[in-house]
């Protein structure tokens, strides 16, 4: 049987060694240089509009993993016919940690306000930049913790009155297709997740936030909502997930889990592995 660490370590190799792909197009949804989304055509010679897929990247929210690590997974979907917009947004910075720094978990509240920001620009920048995107038909991603922004911003129309993120109704996407996410606060701080990260997210006010970022507290959402996770997942192992569908079931709502073999966390994102595909399919079945 396979050492868990190495398999981690391999797949994580594999994921990160694809080139990154430069997007068709890049524009700015805010002044702030980290506000920007890049935008992918579909790879084809047809003249039909094509459901959008909306990603949203990982990394723990730490400023050292940008969107450059998920471009090839973009051009991944835009040759499976898609149009895709990835959005960068603002992250963590370095704090004092054992006589030299360490890169902290996002920002808060600028972590959040990007991702709406974001969402809210999509179709008309959609519009302007990619002509075949149907923004009828669009459908939201996200890896790891870009898989818990990516589940937040289709709940935003639950939040807790007065947030300011919240929305009136709900946001006009066919579903949300959710990538090995940090999907459940209080099972991934228990399980240590990503070293600490939820909690740094959070902050000294973790109990008062924890209502308006953690998606296992903003169900029923009305939106259509798979997960796709590695059972073999070490970084955000399969319990987060299961955690979320339970509380998801709890809620009144059924959130689709696939449960995925001898796959780990980034394979998820990666063109050469199996598990790429599938995720793509999830979209297809959401966005057509």
């Amino acid at each position: 049987m396979p050492d868990p660490a190495a398999r981690d370590a391999a797949e994580e190799a594999s994921a990160f060694s694809h080139p990154a792909v430069a997007p068709d197009a890049t524009a700015a949804y805010g002044d702030h240089p980290d506000q920007v989304i890049d935008f992918y055509a579909p790879r084809d010679d047809g003249a039909a509009r094509v459901p959008l897929v909306v990603v949203l990247h990982g990394g723990a929210w730490r400023a050292p993993y940008d969107r450059q690590h998920i471009t090839p997974f973009a051009d991944f979907l835009a040759r499976r016919g898609f149009a895709v917009a990835n959005v960068e947004y603002r992250r963590g910075g370095d704090i004092p940690h054992q006589g030299g720094t360490a890169p902290v978990a996002g920002r808060w509240p600028e972590t959040f306000d990007d991702v709406a920001a974001a969402l809210d620009a999509v179709p008309e920048l959609a519009a302007r930049h990619l002509p075949r995107a149907d923004t009828g038909r669009m459908v939201l991603t996200g890896h790891s913790a870009g898989g818990h922004l990516a589940l937040w911003a289709a709940a935003r129309h639950v939040l807790p009155a007065g947030s300011p993120w919240r929305l009136d109704s709900p946001p006009p996407l066919r579903g949300v297709v959710a990538l090995a996410p940090i999907a459940h606060f209080e099972r991934a701080v228990e399980l240590g997740v990503c070293g600490g990260a939820v909690t740094q997210l959070l902050g000294a006010e973790y109990e008062a936030r924890a209502p308006h970022a953690d998606p296992a507290l903003l169900l029923p959402t009305g939106i259509a909502t798979t997960i796709v996770q590695g059972r073999e997942d070490v970084v955000v192992p399969h319990a987060v997930a299961e955690a979320y569908a339970e509380a998801s079931a709890k809620a009144g709502e059924e959130a689709g889990l696939t449960l995925l073999e001898e796959v780990g966390h980034f394979p998820l994102i990666d063109p050469s592995a199996d598990a790429c595909a599938v995720a793509a399919e999830e979209l297809t079945q959401l966005a057509w």
